[in-house]
């Protein structure tokens, strides 16, 4: 399998370990140490030698940070992981409720005399760097440059990964790397810049029409890359790895040569302080230009072939998908667990050729596991369904024409009035935000608000974003678009999201329900007077909602015609690829309400 159910992590492991990252610190003379979840790429996934805060800490989501102190350490988590961390982390680290409370703040509030917090530069981006040392101005507490002193003390780290690359065929990447590197090199000129540094894996891959594995479920090989704005490309990647051919304009080099390259690089280069490590940054100083990273857009913007390849890739994975819930629905309350559930859509989907992983571990939480919102079924936690429970089902594939993500909550035999209320109300959201039609040029924090009202009219939320971008096989979290609070990033035609609000009542059950949605240019509509441009969602994920836990009368009439209109197309997508019994159960999951 993909996926293990094995424990990566206990609490116990962290006291030790805490106590001889202290013994580092002293022989330092620091008061502090920085231990972050990313590595020199700063992407938001990890390879086994670069997961130092699961290591330390016990805390495996995919975000946040600790910041070790002589008495204490605090785990910094977001709103998606504030039940997750309370099980997986010992008393001795303190969880700190974050960005609500600042890493400047909670440094000011544990070190009122001052002291050096140590950090490693290449772990760390410029960006937030810069803005922790500007809110410390004034509080005696100095950020300071160090080796890594948690790699150290881990004794048996793993190497780094060095598995081949593999190149990514032009029917379905759409465009060749000569016409992207040229393309985005033009771009430079035009901004008055020499170059561009670009670090984040993904952007290399979509750049060079190339693909790897280095890190799970993310088919993408670490390496640097500098883009000159003659159209000249300087690729630091292990050799051991290049075992295909490059694109003409592209040179290879070892990745120890990265740091001297991008010092002798003349004139003004172009870098994304939000992903650039502060050890890059110290090399290029006052050439720095803050334009992003180059790649970022224009790789969120997909064209035909990626968007055509994204749906044929998701009505294959809905096959997959429905048939796991066909299963499903014919076994009794009680007899299956959590694992038995993602072995299962696992096999379903290896059933076609072109998947090449799954794209995250299969969360699959039942009853108050649900309520953990990025849940990791393992063989401690594993659960029976029980009567009563509502299951959330959050899964995806990484196929060779497209990458899917796809969310939904189902009913395990008799489930009550109030999880059905809440369903419905999460139900509700995630179809306004799929009718909706907006104007052009607004962003992800414009229009999020539409997926939650239906919850805030009862008096309720979630502590997670509405939608994150998805690659074209990539990265299945992918920037800058987002349908978040803090999104500022304009939707364009062509960048494809999640929409997928929910609801979490810790301890009893959560919800999700999750399309994968691209933008598209609206159609006039008719008899209208105003020739502004508007936008509008093309839906790709085709896999029945549970009708057994709507309250039909909470819906309007509009929301009911979405329901039944949706599910016919469900039906005449997918039907025809079932086997027999399933489309069988299909026809009656999709019925009209």
């Amino acid at each position: 399998m993909f996926q293990s159910f094995e424990v990566t992590a206990r609490p116990e492991q962290g006291p030790p370990r805490l106590a001889a990252l202290r013994g580092e610190m002293a022989k330092e003379g620091l008061d502090g140490f920085l231990i972050p979840r990313a590595d020199a790429h700063q992407g938001e996934y990890v390879a086994p030698r670069d997961q130092r805060l699961a290591w330390l800490t016990g805390f495996t989501g995919s975000a946040g940070f600790c910041a070790v102190l002589t008495d204490v350490a605090g785990v910094f988590v977001d709103g998606r992981y504030r039940t997750q961390v309370k099980a997986q982390v010992a008393k001795e680290f303190t969880p700190v409720a974050w960005p609500e409370i600042s890493l400047s703040a909670w440094l000011k509030d544990q070190l009122p005399d001052g002291g050096k917090v140590g950090f490693d530069p290449w772990l760390h981006a410029a960006g937030q760097i810069a803005s922790t040392q500007k809110e410390l101005v004034g509080s005696d507490i100095e950020l300071v440059r160090s080796d890594n002193l948690v790699d150290r003390v881990w004794e048996d780290q793993p190497e780094p990964p060095m598995n081949p690359i593999k190149a990514h065929p032009i029917e379905f990447a759409g465009e060749t790397a000569d016409s992207k590197i040229t393309r985005l090199a033009k771009a430079l000129q035009e901004a008055g810049c020499a170059a561009a540094v670009i670090t984040l894996p993904d952007s290399t891959m979509w750049l060079l029409n190339i693909r790897g594995s280095d890190i799970g479920y993310n088919p993408v090989a670490h390496g640097f890359a500098i883009l000159h704005a003659d159209g000249r490309v300087d690729l630091f990647m292990a050799s051991k790895k290049l075992v295909v051919p490059l694109a003409d304009q592209v040179t290879s080099h070892e990745p120890d040569g990265f740091l001297d390259a991008v010092a002798a690089l003349k004139g003004k280069v172009q870098v994304d302080l939000g992903t650039l490590p502060q050890a890059v940054a110290d090399v290029l100083n006052d050439q720095m230009v803050d334009g992003g990273d180059p790649c970022a857009l224009p790789k969120a913007c997909k064209n035909d072939a990626e968007i055509e390849g994204s749906a044929e890739a998701h009505l294959r994975d809905a096959v997959a998908v429905i048939e796991t819930l066909c299963w499903l629905d014919e076994q009794a309350p009680g007899t299956l667990t959590e694992t038995q559930v993602v072995t299962r859509l696992e096999e379903n989907r290896r059933r076609d050729n072109a998947l090449q992983d799954i794209s995250f571990d299969t969360i699959a939480g039942t009853g108050p596991n649900g309520a953990i919102m990025h849940y990791r079924v393992t063989e401690e936690t594993d659960s029976r369904l029980e009567d009563g429970h509502l299951l959330v089902l959050d899964s995806g594939g990484q196929y060779l024409d497209g990458t899917t993500d796809i969310t939904r909550t189902v009913a395990i035999g008799t489930v009550g009035d109030e999880e059905k209320a809440c369903f419905t109300r999460v139900l509700k959201g995630m179809i306004n935000l799929s009718m909706l039609r907006w104007p052009n040029g607004l962003a992800g924090r414009d229009i999020e608000g539409i997926a939650r009202e239906p919850l805030w009219a009862a008096g309720q939320d979630f502590n997670h974003g509405v939608g994150h971008g998805v690659g074209a096989y990539l990265s299945v979290h992918e920037g800058p678009q987002r349908l978040s609070k803090v999104s500022h990033v304009p939707l364009k035609p062509g960048m494809i999201l999640s929409n997928e609000p929910g609801y979490y009542r810790e301890g009893s059950f959560g919800i999700r329900i999750e399309n994968l949605v691209v933008v598209q240019d609206a159609a006039p509509l008719p008899g209208g007077d105003d020739d502004r441009a508007m936008l509008n969602w093309r839906t790709l994920t085709y896999v029945p909602i549970d009708r057994r836990l709507i309250v039909v009368e909470m819906l309007t009439s509009a929301e009911r015609a979405w329901l039944n209109a949706y599910h016919r197309d469900v039906a005449e997508k997918i039907g025809p690829r079932l086997s027999d019994d399933t489309r069988r159960w299909l026809d009656a999951a999709t019925a009209p309400i």
